[in-house]
């Protein structure tokens, strides 16, 4: 033994030293993942800090009708409030490149600036800041800057008064502007959809960055022309014509303020622009040869031949570096522009992230309540609790306690003879448990010659037995409470696990789906504004689809409905319609898979002794999913408290049902209801038959229900299952048939006021059979009052119980209309459903 530990001690001590070389290494490999990080955070931090600063040189050089400057103070404002990293070298970048402005436009720009800081300063230590003041003190800082140049000025006129009022509102409005367009440059959206003005904004700031390059010029093409098309270019390929309209107006009216000759440029732009945005299906070649068709058609009649010339090779160069930009930056403005393909399917992708997380938490959420469930589950039941040596010794003690306390022999029974004692006392407790109400006459002889106190002991150990008895009926009580709740628990953890389910079985946006369905109802002259496929499944269709519709035409039964059917390859049916804008005529209608099968059911029930109120309820309801639920209860008794009961049980029953409970678990749920919510004793009967229209596969539930029957040409096939109503036990046995039903079939439901009227001596299943085949039609209201009729008559026109009979035919689902095919339209392809 000494000598294995001594052969494996130095292994141990290997493994030891591997141990801490890994746990080095990992610590060191995890250190280098977050430096790595921080450096990355870092370099995209200087990457947006460059931008910046090039943007604040470029706008401290932009100048508008050849004096103002009101581009530097709104986009400093912006950078103070917004980027607080980025101010000095942006405050550096701006007065550098006001530099490049004619005398004193720097020291003009410099002093805005410094004012601003004074006021924005000023009001920090007030802690008055805020945002929404950098408007008003943009504005004040450049009409004090501009008040004190006009005061020293060589003249005081109304005309630099006007300039300088002009400037302080421009500077006002463009840092509204800034506000809301610096955030979508420097901040990543996530699914985010852009507003109007939050694009125009975006276009006015980078139009204002490339009116800074207005005067250089690169081998006698001008800087601002080329990018300015090359803006056009990227936001025609984005966003379409209307997009590359509004970017040529806004950046020619911009650049046309900043100079004066060159105000065609707002047209020429503008045009160009929705040339290009008009080929934007082409691709880049497409778009890039509309931009050239623009330019260079407005060129001839507003320039000379040679400045025709240098815009041609300016679009030309604009065009180059529109080729040489990558896709994805194109992608990437499309995604936050409206109506746009890339926008969509950005849209999509985020809903389809929100359903999986969704998913995923009703999962979690469902797998707590199983856990839940379970250890509900798992606490014993009162009757064997109370059969423990715990409860044993604890009822023992209480009775020697009580009546062996003041007893002078007390040392010698438990002391000197404690077996027999602790015998006779297990004996007499037995002997009470049998017969509570023994008295001490009626105990054995022997029992005196052991205790001289027999008489007291035994009055004790009644007390003691009838508080134990209460103390159990109490746990019982305990018990079935928390086993309703496990099995509550248990139903919801099923309902939101087939939730989780239908949540990520919903398929991705069907494009070319709901494009050929578009394309089919318009070659019919259907006016369609929206369609949405919401599943494809067979069996589980669902379109939603909102058109112009005609007042008495109906189109959507007569065309929509037939067409969906011809290229689904499965009836197609409305299954709701709702008026959306009744004014406009359009209406949103709702398009599901029709059932394959019907049913048709009647109704007829008597009262006992001819009253007007039964005990029985009956109910056919659609309980979703394609199920049809035929039921009928029978409440304890007679009268208004029955009838309660009864439709107590079957709401009930329907509701969680629907919810999509198991049939067994929602019927054990009902039957705790109903122990636990009156104290009294009221049960019902429970017959239900649960019809899936799609394949007529039907499961019987049967409690404590009268035989139902069903009549098959000239064949009736009994149903049956024998167990107690619900209300009356806590464990009940449910019992499930399931059986295939047949196009034709009539299933005869009733309660025990029918069944049993025949009484004892008759073989009540053949003389129902024989009955049921004497019937007359197929028509299942006829059959009901006829069956009825004959039970009444059979008893004398008496009405010893409640008689109710539900009758229920399945037919084949015929449709309104036949398949409408519109030629050259194929069959839809459906995509696979995610299991």
């Amino acid at each position: 033994m000494n000598k294995s530990n001594v052969v494996n001690l130095p292994e141990w001590t290997r493994v030891a030293s591997r141990d801490e070389e890994v746990k080095k290494t990992f610590g060191e490999r995890i250190k280098g993942w977050s430096q790595r990080q921080h450096m990355l955070q870092i370099i995209a931090s200087k990457k947006w800090m460059l931008l910046l600063t090039v943007m604040g040189f470029l706008l401290g050089r932009a100048m508008i009708l050849d004096e103002l400057s009101p581009f530097a103070a709104a986009y400093f404002a912006v950078i103070v409030f917004m980027r607080r990293d980025s101010v000095l070298p942006v405050a550096v970048a701006i007065i550098a490149g006001s530099l490049f402005t004619p005398f004193p436009g720097g020291l003009v720009i410099a002093a805005e600036l410094i004012i601003f800081i004074l006021l924005y300063k000023g009001l920090e230590s007030f802690q008055r800041i805020d945002l929404s003041y950098a408007p008003m003190m943009v504005f004040v800082a450049s009409f004090m800057v501009g008040l004190f140049q006009t005061v020293i000025g060589p003249s005081l006129s109304w005309y630099p008064l006007l300039m300088m009022t002009l400037d302080s509102l421009l500077g006002f409005v463009l840092t509204l502007v800034f506000l809301q367009a610096l955030p979508l440059l420097t901040y990543r959206q996530k699914s985010r959809v852009l507003r109007n003005e939050e694009i125009l904004c975006l276009i006015i700031l980078l139009a204002s960055v490339m009116t800074g390059l207005v005067g250089w010029t690169v081998n006698g093409l001008s800087l601002e022309h080329i990018l300015s098309r090359y803006l056009i270019l990227l936001f025609a390929m984005a966003g379409g014509a209307p997009l590359g309209a509004s970017v040529g107006v806004v950046t020619g009216l911009i650049l046309s303020l900043a100079d004066i000759g060159a105000i065609y440029q707002m047209s020429l732009l503008a045009f160009s622009g929705m040339l290009a945005g008009m080929m934007q299906g082409g691709r880049k070649g497409a778009v890039s040869i509309g931009m050239l068709l623009g330019s260079t058609i407005l060129s001839v009649y507003f320039t000379g031949p040679s400045d025709m010339m240098a815009s041609t090779w300016e679009t030309c160069v604009a065009v180059v570096l529109f080729l040489l930009t990558p896709r994805v930056l194109i992608s990437t403005i499309a995604k936050y522009v409206p109506g746009t393909v890339d926008h969509s399917r950005s849209q999509h992708e985020y809903a389809r992230r929100v359903r999986d997380l969704t998913a995923e938490r009703v999962t979690q959420f469902s797998q707590v309540f199983k856990q839940l469930s379970s250890s509900f589950g798992q606490i014993p039941r009162a009757g064997e609790a109370g059969k423990s040596d715990r409860e044993m010794e604890h009822f023992m003690n209480a009775v020697t306690e009580e009546a062996c306390t003041g007893c002078i022999r007390r040392s010698h029974c438990w002391d000197s003879k404690f077996y027999q004692t602790y015998r006779y006392m297990t004996d007499m407790m037995t002997t009470v448990e049998e017969c509570p109400d023994i008295t001490a006459t009626n105990l054995p002889p022997e029992w005196s010659r052991i205790c001289g106190k027999t008489g007291e002991v035994l009055d004790v150990m009644k007390s003691q037995y009838g508080l134990y008895q209460h103390d159990m009926r109490w746990k019982r009580q305990i018990y079935d409470s928390r086993q309703f709740v496990a099995e509550q628990l248990s139903g919801v953890s099923q309902v939101m696990e087939d939730l989780a389910r239908e949540i990520k079985r919903e398929g991705q946006a069907m494009y070319r789906q709901e494009g050929q369905i578009r394309e089919a109802l318009e070659k019919l002259g259907l006016s369609i504004h929206s369609i949405d496929i919401i599943s494809l499944d067979p069996g589980h269709v669902e379109i939603e689809v909102m058109h112009a519709y005609t007042r008495g035409f109906d189109e959507c039964r007569k065309m929509i409905a037939p067409l969906l059917s011809d290229i689904l390859e499965e009836n197609i049916a409305v299954t709701s319609e709702v008026s959306v804008h009744p004014r406009e005529g359009l209406s949103m209608v709702i398009f599901g898979s029709a059932k394959a099968y019907e049913v048709s059911t009647g109704v007829a029930s008597a009262a006992k002794g001819g009253d007007m109120l039964s005990g029985d309820s009956f109910s056919t309801v659609e309980l979703g999913n394609g199920t049809f639920a035929v039921s009928i209860s029978d409440g304890m008794g007679n009268g208004e408290r029955a009838r309660m009961e009864s439709s107590a049980a079957l709401g009930m029953l329907e509701k969680l049902l629907q919810s999509g409970m198991d049939e067994k678990l929602a019927v054990k749920s009902v039957n705790s209801i109903l122990l636990l919510r009156s104290p009294e004793e009221f049960y019902a009967t429970v017959d239900m038959a649960l019809i899936d229209q799609y394949s007529a596969q039907t499961t019987f539930m049967k409690i404590a229900s009268a035989p139902s029957f069903i009549r098959r040409g000239s064949e009736v096939i009994p149903v049956s299952a024998s167990n107690l109503p619900i209300g009356i036990i806590q464990d009940i046995e449910v019992d499930l048939v399931s059986m295939q039903l047949r196009p034709g079939d009539i299933l005869i439901m009733m309660t025990d006021g029918i069944y049993d009227a025949p009484g004892y001596a008759v073989n009540k299943e053949i003389w129902m059979k024989r009955l049921i085949q004497e019937l007359e039609g197929n028509d299942p209201q006829e059959m009901a009052d006829s069956l009825l009729e004959k039970v009444i008559r059979y008893q004398g026109n008496d009405i010893h119980d409640d008689m109710t009979i539900v009758v229920s035919r399945l037919d084949h689902f015929r449709p309104e209309w036949s398949n409408l095919h519109v030629p050259g339209l194929s069959r839809m392809e459906r995509p696979r459903t995610v299991s």
